[in-house]
């Protein structure tokens, strides 16, 4: 099953994004997370994609997406969300199941309180909406939270590290020998473009927007009941796995699966995390 690779102009955003599997299959948004880009999906994509249209796009600010500088376009996740929104409704995507990381939940959570109808099933991989899914490590970025100074802006600057992507991200928590560089090398590379580092401290200021909404997305999943698995690596060093187990209090019927790895759990796990899509939405999406 071969990938392609399109640009889809929303607004003044030019979205990059992945696509594979038959045009008239069901849909399967795939959202990426903190600080990487559709290129996370490199294998689970051709998983999917032997029965599901699989769409991942880049948002604004990452990977190949160009998007206007700071200034011109406001990074947040209210448009984040947006320009997502819009670009489904450019693919004319009326029905799709959600696969959220890291960023890419409050994006597509937003998209689902938008969109209830749409939504046919959620996966979240290391998507957090519960206050306990977040750990001890969050100090820096609640401080900027509470207290938006330049000190507290420039204290959150070694999120964006070489240092912490590879070895924070992408290996604690994983079999370092299971882990490709492959991601981690390219993300370090897009976070040294010019401008990029700014624009994601935007992004983790306003990060505290989506803590705000955790109530929101909670009544979200109480009214909605979407079809919920949650593919969690359990040794994610900022969403524990107590946010996945989380999702049971207002999702009963949550299926809670923890796996042996880290905060990108598809670097280590992808076929892991393919079969068990497949076996949670083949008789939601397929029947």
């Amino acid at each position: 099953m071969h990938v392609a690779y399109h640009t889809q102009t929303v607004g003044s955003v030019e979205v990059f994004y992945r696509e594979a599997g038959r045009v008239d299959a069901p849909v399967i948004l795939l959202l990426h997370g903190f600080p990487t880009a559709s290129h996370m999906f490199r294998e689970l994509i051709p998983l999917l994609a032997r029965n599901y249209r699989v769409i991942a796009p880049d948002l604004p600010g990452f990977g190949h997406t160009q998007a206007p500088a700071r200034g011109a376009f406001d990074y947040t996740f209210d448009n984040l969300a947006r320009v997502i929104d819009d670009f489904t409704e450019a693919l004319k995507l009326d029905r799709y199941a959600l696969y959220v990381f890291d960023y890419g939940a409050p994006t597509g959570f937003r998209l689902a309180m938008a969109h209830p109808e749409r939504v046919t099933a959620i996966v979240s991989q290391n998507g957090n909406a519960y206050l306990e899914g977040l750990s001890d490590a969050w100090g820096p970025w609640q401080t900027y939270w509470r207290e938006p100074t330049p000190e507290h802006r420039e204290a959150c600057r070694d999120s964006l590290s070489p240092a912490t992507i590879r070895d924070w991200q992408y290996l604690l928590g994983s079999d370092p020998q299971r882990v490709s560089p492959d991601g981690y090398t390219l993300d370090i590379a897009y976070m040294t473009r010019p401008g990029a580092d700014e624009i994601q401290l935007d992004l983790i200021l306003d990060y505290r927007s989506n803590v705000a909404m955790y109530p929101e997305f909670q009544a979200y999943f109480r009214e909605h009941q979407p079809p919920f698995l949650a593919a969690w690596g359990k040794h994610d060093p900022a969403f524990i796995p107590a946010g996945a187990q989380a999702y049971r209090r207002d999702l009963p019927n949550a299926e809670i699966r923890l796996l042996d790895t880290g905060h990108f759990a598809l670097e280590t796990h992808a076929e892991e995390i393919g079969e068990l899509m497949h076996t949670f939405l083949d008789p939601i999406l397929l029947a």
